[in-house]
């Protein structure tokens, strides 16, 4: 490799970059039609989706703790050890079918119904006649919707945000028609299979309250239905302050007549987080019953910025943006380029986790937080095979990792939930988190079918995030209070699952299952369970070395930590190539049943792992390469999350003309008008793991010691700039490049620390101080 030989400044400073910044503004010419051309507001707790509709009005509203049942209502699956060994016994017996059945009967609580719900719908009548001019938008960077037209000729105006501070939904109306605004406004909620799931009602001249708990009368265990009577209770407070006209209201309606201007401020507490939680709802509408709009804006701007300011990116010229969102869709369905559009994709994907996950919520489900139904798509929940991994992936690199906090303290339940577990249904030690959880950390498998509910790998797969974590802050207390208990606990399990390969007598998984795909065995039967698979064994392996790794950067020296480090010197490989230039998926090469299959469980140890590298492990970065091409070719990635792991894979692959050719893709493909992933249905990680990928393709720092620049830089992103984003080490990186070439970088060191840093075949060394900075100019 070359050294760069350039006019270098290392100083105690910042070095003051020019960053040219286009507005991140999703807007449209008409109002919504359908939930999916809404616009998002949230403070990670409380959320609502935006239609804009003139005179009539509807916010969809969302809370995350609204979830039927409870943390005891559900025990484990009815397996035991025996049951374990006799699924081992048939797998050397080649019985894989027998082994899928018994594993499903014995251990899964097979297809469950029990969702996440929406809180509600706030609904507006008013009186307008007409409107033209009309325009909605979303402002990503001060999380307001604001909706305009004109009626009449009379401006009208709608702005809302979901404030964190002030933990609150406010909407301000303004107009300049001498008449004002005159109608009427309620809240409802969607009844659970024909029953009433709440009731409004006022409770003075200004104030409506809508209360309920939810329940589950649809809801299904062991694949057999069964009502859920019982729930999460709520209490909603909408309180109107108006500047002009009078305030009114009927048993459960707020009347407007003559309001020129006014403020709706809602509170929503739920008895998931407050014992006394209708009390506490008074107490927070009191907090912000006096407070001006002014007020409430500045505190949420401020908040807000405090998160979304901590880096930028520009792609291309800084250009207007006179194009409408869903416009610019259709002009790359049709072909065209738009950076602009990939740009504002990223941005809201930091958006949408900034508004679904804060310190103190529960964490981004499946849907975020936004989800319209009483029984939602895949319940809205937690799958841990990648989807809640893939909401998270975007945190610490672009300087969100704050946000992580919910995650871990949701997964450290599942963890403790998950010994019991392991300890009933395997007699081991440690914890099995499970492929799918809910609100209440449940840690029993689910899922009628082997082949995407009967897998064990999930524990290992989020423990590289607490590992990432800590490699990106370089945080000791995080380690050694969060990050090295769940390694621990994780380990401890796998370590007492591995069972010898009898071909070799190398340690395998078994049973072990590839989410969520399925292979042929000798008898021609598509089955899904055998040992050793590959996905499972590269996820052992990688929560096996950073366990080793945090006991040794502790001090930990325990018989757990001597008995693994045998283990894994003795593990069957996870990474072995096949014939044809391709990573193996099952132990062995058997005949794919989906060869387009939109999991790409096998490619783990390449991302998010770290085991295969260019410079590293040659030979299996180029199977990689030939695994993907397999897929694609077979018609892979027809999901939107599919297509942004795609991304990821590509920018590991240092291949920036792939990674752009799928953003391409996924922007035609997989893309609402209101920037939402499709799976479809909607599904939030294909946002969250697109905003991950461009992050990988400007800088990577997965391989030990080493940051790259601009590894997956595209033709098409010939000019831009970054601020912001970080590397693992606690560094934080800013750039410009122009004509495709690096010309300005910064590296800061949040902790002291040697790194070299890689661009286009080129390599410094560093050796940083704390809070020193690196400043070069190309």
């Amino acid at each position: 490799m070359k050294k760069f030989f350039l006019s270098a400044l290392v100083s105690l400073c910042l070095y003051n970059f020019t960053f040219s910044q286009s507005s991140s503004i999703l807007w449209y010419n008409q109002p919504a039609v359908e939930w999916e051309e809404g616009l998002p507001v949230g403070n990670g707790r409380l959320g609502a989706m935006v239609m804009g509709i003139p005179g009539q009005e509807h916010l969809q509203l969302n809370e995350d703790s609204l979830w039927p049942g409870g943390y005891d209502d559900w025990g484990l699956a009815e397996g035991k050890r025996a049951d374990l060994d006799q699924i081992r016994a048939y797998l050397l017996a080649g019985e894989n079918k027998k082994s899928d059945s018994l594993l499903v009967l014995k251990f899964s609580r097979k297809e469950i119904t029990r969702s996440h719900q929406t809180m509600g719908d706030l609904w507006f009548n008013f009186d307008w006649i007409e409107s033209e001019n009309y325009r909605r938008s979303l402002n990503l960077e001060t999380a307001t919707v604001l909706t305009q037209f004109i009626s009449e000729g009379y401006e009208v105006s709608q702005e809302v945000i979901a404030s964190a501070p002030d933990e609150a939904l406010i909407i301000r109306f303004k107009t300049t028609h001498p008449k004002g605004f005159n109608g009427q406004i309620t809240m409802s909620r969607p009844k659970d299979n024909g029953f009433a799931t709440a009731k409004t009602t006022a409770l003075n001249d200004r104030q409506l309250e809508m209360s309920g708990m939810i329940t589950q009368r649809g809801g299904k265990l062991d694949s057999k239905p069964l009502e859920i009577l019982n729930g999460v209770k709520f209490r909603t407070l909408l309180f109107a302050q108006n500047q002009s006209g009078e305030i009114s209201t009927t048993d459960s309606t707020l009347v407007i007549s003559g309001a020129k201007e006014f403020t709706l401020k809602m509170v929503s507490e739920t008895s998931f987080y407050h014992t006394d939680f209708e009390a506490e709802a008074d107490r927070q509408l009191e907090k912000i019953q006096l407070k001006s709009w002014g007020e409430l804006l500045h505190s949420h701007e401020k908040e807000y910025a405090s998160w979304y300011d901590r880096m930028s990116l520009q792609l291309g010229t800084d250009v207007p943006d006179n194009i409408a969102t869903d416009e610019r869709i259709e002009r790359v369905k049709n072909g065209e380029v738009d950076l602009h559009l990939e740009k504002l994709l990223f941005d809201y994907g930091r958006y949408l986790l900034i508004s679904s996950s804060r310190p103190g919520s529960n964490p981004a489900n499946l849907q975020g937080i936004w989800n319209k139904h009483i029984a939602a798509p895949w319940n809205a929940d937690y799958h841990v095979n990648i989807n809640l991994q893939m909401n998270y992936w975007p945190a610490d690199v672009t300087g969100l990792g704050g946000l992580n906090e919910p995650l871990f303290r949701f997964i450290d339940g599942v963890i403790e939930n998950g010994k019991n577990a392991t300890r009933e249904n395997f007699d081991m030690a440690g914890s099995m988190v499970p492929h799918t959880t809910d609100l209440w950390q449940v840690a029993f498998l689910r899922a009628a079918t082997a082949y995407w509910g009967s897998w064990i790998g999930a524990g290992g797969w989020i423990g590289r995030h607490y590992w990432d974590h800590y490699l990106f802050s370089q945080d000791t207390k995080f380690l050694e209070e969060r990050a090295y208990p769940a390694l621990e606990a994780i380990s401890a399990f796998y370590s007492d699952w591995l069972v010898e390969y009898p071909k070799d007598g190398t340690l395998v998984s078994s049973p072990s299952t590839s989410p969520e795909n399925q292979f042929i065995n000798a008898k021609g039967e598509t089955v899904a369970s055998t040992m050793g698979v590959a996905m499972d064994q590269q996820i052992i392996a990688d929560v096996f070395n950073n366990y080793l790794k945090a006991s040794e950067l502790l001090g930990k020296e325990t018989p757990l930590r001597e008995k693994i480090k045998n283990q894994l010197a003795n593990l069957r490989p996870g990474v072995q190539i096949a014939e044809d230039g391709r990573i193996l998926e099952w132990d062995q090469p058997y005949e794919e049943s989906e060869k387009g299959h939109r999991h790409m469980s096998h490619l783990y140890a390449f991302h998010p792992g770290d085991a295969i590298t260019s410079s590293g492990t040659p030979e299996a970065f180029a199977a990689v390469r030939k695994t993907l091409n397999f897929r694609l070719a077979n018609g892979g990635a027809g999901t939107g999350w599919s297509r942004a792991w795609l991304i990821n894979f590509s920018a590991r692959l240092l291949d920036g003309e792939m990674a752009h050719e799928h953003i391409q893709k996924l922007l035609s493909q997989s893309l609402y008008p209101n920037l939402f992933d499709a799976h479809p249905p909607f599904q939030i990680d294909g946002n969250f793991g697109y905003t991950a990928g461009l992050a990988e393709m400007l800088v990577q720092s997965h391989e030990t010691g080493m940051i790259r620049l601009l590894p997956a830089l595209p033709k098409a992103w010939e000019n831009g700039s970054v601020k912001g984003l970080k590397a693992r080490g606690d560094y934080t990186i800013d750039m410009t490049w122009a004509d495709g070439e690096l010309k300005t970088y910064r590296i800061h060191a949040g902790k002291s620390g040697k790194v070299m840093v890689y661009y286009d075949g080129s390599e410094m060394d560093l050796d940083l101080k704390k809070e020193q900075s690196f400043e070069i100019e190309l």
